[in-house]
């Protein structure tokens, strides 16, 4: 994890050699010409002549991720008057991220992606720092710039979280997205608009296979990859844990997944698309990084100024099939586990066990969780996940009745590796 202080002052051959300490005449015109007069549209807290000083002394961002989207989200900040950005991904660079995420080079891969995209950008202008910061309320705003699902619903509810009890501790979160052409930009203000978690029924779900036509029928080159990874892996090499992220490891699955392939006389297999699968890799375009990043700074330099009204709440992009764009106000729901005020609610057949019960959180659109532990509202231990002790005890459970754990209308409380926080949920039986 690295953080990046950016004093963006690009250095000229006219300055003198302590540069990096002033600005030349005219290095941030371009932001002058809006911010120095009020146009028709401005908010009406919009003082003229001061959003120099906020962006290049005061305001604080953290991106979240320094991938394809990222990287466009840090260089558009950076050139759009912003000075104080951290930057957080856990990730590290791997030779398929070179060909859109420019901030990498070669002889980076392997190193973290963080720490990287800081270098870079401030070799452009300014210093950089690196320290694990997680203190959300340090910074004006936050951009998420991630491929992960699970990664935003963290975010997305601890800001909530943060924010339940105290208007003055509302964040905002700039969220951003893309997948082949196609992309979104959103704007969330924490217990005020909809969150992240409220429109979780809209993603799409993830293609799973069927293991008996992995095991048996295959017919499609994912099919093969499916088998190498879910049968052949554990069969062969139990003792080793897949790195998806290690060449060696994505090498011996494209070899046994290609065999399988020869086998059933399938074509189609190749080293990137055996990466691409094993490790859910969503395809990307340069491109639409690029709109979709500048959408997400367009916001925050609205926001952090107000010399615009910004986004309520929601853009959608869509170049797949021409050009469009759709943006709407998407709604709060009172039900929301995480920033609704009501419990959530959920009807089940009366002689589900806890087990199916398990799997019914796992799949419902508006809830998706991995690894959910349920405790009654009375603190009765239904079933946890871990520590490794209570799932023993617990587990003889999973092929009891709910019904004879939960009475009709109470509360379950349910946490889930996904979220910093529970959901309550209350079942109905039918």
């Amino acid at each position: 994890m690295a953080a990046t202080r950016m004093q963006t002052d690009v250095p000229t051959p006219q300055d003198s050699p302590d540069f990096s300490k002033k600005d030349w005449p005219g290095r941030w015109s371009h932001i002058n010409k809006i911010l120095d007069r009020r146009g028709p549209f401005c908010d009406k807290s919009f003082s003229p002549g001061h959003g120099e000083d906020i962006l290049l002394n005061q305001c604080r961002v953290l991106v979240i991720g320094a991938g394809g989207l990222g990287c466009e989200i840090l260089k558009n900040l950076a050139l759009s008057g912003f000075k104080d950005i951290e930057v957080i991904d856990m990730d590290t660079i791997d030779v398929s991220n070179l060909n859109r995420q420019f901030l990498f080079r070669p002889s980076d891969v392997g190193s973290p992606k963080a720490k990287v995209a800081a270098e870079f950008i401030m070799k452009r202008v300014a210093s950089v720092k690196d320290k694990d910061d997680d203190y959300y309320l340090g910074f004006h705003l936050i951009i998420c710039g991630l491929d992960s699902v699970e990664a935003r619903r963290w975010i997305n509810a601890t800001l909530v979280n943060i924010a339940q009890d105290d208007p003055e501790k509302i964040r905002v979160l700039i969220d951003g997205g893309t997948e082949g052409f196609k992309g979104q930009a959103r704007v969330i203000i924490p217990t005020v608009t909809s969150c992240y978690e409220c429109s979780l029924d809209m993603l799409n779900k993830q293609t799973a296979f069927p293991i008996c036509t992995i095991a048996n029928t295959p017919r499609l080159p994912e099919h093969c990859i499916e088998w190498a990874s879910v049968i052949q892996w554990p069969k062969e090499r139990e003792d080793e844990k897949m790195d998806t992220d290690d060449p060696t490891h994505i090498q011996w699955l494209y070899e046994i997944a290609l065999k399988r392939a020869m086998e059933f006389n399938i074509t189609g297999v190749t080293y990137s698309l055996t990466q691409g699968v094993v490790k859910n890799i969503i395809p990307a375009f340069a491109s639409t990084n690029a709109i979709i990043s500048a959408a997400c700074c367009n916001e925050a330099f609205k926001i952090v100024t107000t010399s615009q009204p910004y986004l309520n709440n929601y853009m959608m992009y869509m170049g797949n099939e021409g050009l469009y764009t759709y943006t709407f106000e998407h709604q709060k729901k009172d039900d929301c586990p995480v920033c609704g005020n009501q419990n959530a609610f959920l009807e089940v057949d009366k002689d589900i066990t806890v087990q199916d019960f398990i799997e019914l959180l796992k799949e419902k659109p508006d809830i998706q969780l991995k690894k959910p532990s349920l405790t009654t509202d009375t603190n009765e231990k239904i079933y946890w996940q871990s520590p490794p002790l209570f799932e023993q005890r617990t587990r003889p459970n999973l092929e009891k009745r709910l019904s004879e754990l939960v009475k009709d209308g109470y509360n379950i409380i349910v946490t889930d590796t996904t979220l910093p926080i529970s959901l309550n949920i209350t079942v109905s039986y039918i």
